[in-house]
């Protein structure tokens, strides 16, 4: 038998013992409490997001590759009330089309009036499905809104077609916007391997080298060096403002990525070293396509990069 002065000892170390750790998991949880503010993934209030000051981590709702995230990465034909419209379902095979649309306002209306974005009114891009047959033309607009952007020859297959724009007037006015539709080319349509991650490609004669190791959602650095004979090049000529154009979609979805350069053009001696400001919204391959001049011709390289 334990006798009583010992059990009332022991009663005494649990009951200590209980309060310790009651005291460590109120530690803890407030620890947690105050980190998980700043952890992605968290699930935190509307209220403690709108408290928040500006300089605090985005929520969830605004981080780069969420579900909203769609409404800029290009793969719907409508945003805040702009949206791209067109009869055209399908293009022939083979040989030249034509890809006719509006782009309409909130009100409905075609809109006609447009910003300038690297000399341009509006960027087109076509791209199949598995990233082949990259065409990036400046459609002209009639005079009701209706653009029309001529495409050289297609292959069969699922092509996207992407309009990239900016408002002149409206409630959009100096935004942004890449809006797109998909297209079928009818036909045998085989599709082609994306070509695995490199660090450089070549494009008559020219060797295009890709500096830089972006992470997905995160603002990064890419440089751009060319060459041609192993010597660097210099004689780049300026194109749509600057002296290259870069442009990225997604494999998988064809998600839309715009890079923008921060090398300024000041005459026709350009490179060999090429600066852009990256920021890949979703991990995985992209496929880069960099457009140059070089003697009043304008050479187009691909590459793939790998984005963690």
């Amino acid at each position: 038998m334990i006798s009583s002065a010992r059990l009332i000892a022991r009663r005494r170390v649990i009951a200590a013992s209980g309060a310790a750790a009651a005291l460590a998991l109120t530690l803890a949880a407030c620890g947690s409490s105050s980190d998980s503010a700043s952890m992605p993934g968290m699930d935190h209030s509307s209220k403690s997001s709108a408290s928040s000051s500006s300089s605090a981590s985005p929520s969830m709702g605004d981080m780069p590759g969420m579900d909203h995230m769609a409404s800029g990465n290009g793969l719907s034909d409508s945003q805040d009330g702009y949206r791209l419209s067109s009869k055209d379902a399908t293009l022939p095979s083979g040989k030249q089309a034509a890809y006719r649309f509006t782009v309409t306002g909130p009100d409905g209306k075609p809109l006609t009036d447009f910003a300038l974005d690297q000399t341009k009114r509006m960027h087109f891009y076509a791209i199949r499905s598995d990233l082949t047959g990259f065409q990036h033309v400046h459609p002209t607009m009639a005079a009701d809104g209706t653009w029309s952007a001529d495409l050289s020859s297609l292959n069969p297959g699922s092509w996207r077609m992407f309009a990239s724009l900016t408002p002149n007037t409206g409630t959009g006015k100096g935004k942004d916007f890449v809006l797109s539709r998909t297209v079928t080319v009818p036909g045998d349509a085989a599709k082609t391997p994306l070509p695995a991650p490199a660090a450089s490609t070549q494009v008559d004669g020219y060797t295009v080298t890709v500096k830089g190791e972006p992470m997905a959602g995160m603002a990064h650095p890419l440089t751009v060096s060319i060459a041609k004979g192993g010597k660097p090049v210099t004689d780049l000529e300026p194109y749509l403002g600057t002296y290259a154009h870069l442009t990225a979609f997604h494999e998988g979805d064809a998600a839309f990525a715009h890079l923008h350069p921060t090398t300024k053009a000041s005459g026709d001696h350009g490179g060999p070293d090429l600066s852009f400001h990256a920021e890949l919204p979703t991990s995985g391959n992209w496929r880069l396509f960099l457009q140059f001049q070089t003697g009043g011709k304008l050479h187009t390289a691909a590459v793939t990069l790998r984005v963690g």
